[in-house]
């Protein structure tokens, strides 16, 4: 049976995956949590291409992590109280960023529009994951709808030969 984490070395206070590197990491009431190159522990390991936002409320000293979701099912968030962020945070944000190959928006109304993006594991080749994010309101189910957001998915894998 193959390890799936290793043991945590001398001072990481995050356990990672084998072959997983801790580059940073930050504490919260009830342990840590950290990120790798592949993924955020949180402590359970979310890869991060599957983190869809990350925001961070200063006063409150409070790390919201949004996971990517389906359509009409509720999105997974973590509410995180971080004691000491520094460089957990500049981490995430160059972590997100780089998963992200392709992002398009796309008006459906006047006042409603589409999301589609491709994303990957950052700093590897690999297939890119398509999502769609809806705009409140819009039903995917339309034939309107679905036809835009149809082209839109073919425009943005023509571009990047996908």
């Amino acid at each position: 049976m193959t390890r799936l984490f290793r043991r945590r070395r001398g001072g990481d206070p995050v356990a990672v995956a084998a072959g997983e590197r801790l580059l940073a990491s930050a504490s919260t009431s009830s342990g840590a949590v950290g990120g790798t190159r592949d993924a955020l522990y949180l402590p359970e390991r979310l890869p991060w291409e599957e983190v869809a936002a990350a925001d961070w409320d200063p006063e409150e000293r409070t790390l919201t992590v949004t996971e990517v979701g389906r359509f009409g099912q509720e999105r997974v968030v973590h509410v995180l109280h971080l004691e000491d962020a520094g460089r957990l945070l500049q981490l995430v944000r160059e972590r997100v960023t780089a998963s992200i190959a392709l992002q398009r928006h796309v008006q459906v109304t006047d006042r409603r529009s589409v999301r589609v993006l491709a994303r990957q594991a950052p700093g590897r080749r690999g297939e890119l994951a398509w999502f769609v994010e809806y705009d409140e309101g819009l039903d995917p189910a339309d034939p309107q709808v679905d036809a835009l957001v149809q082209a839109a998915l073919a425009a943005a894998r023509a571009d990047v030969g996908a």
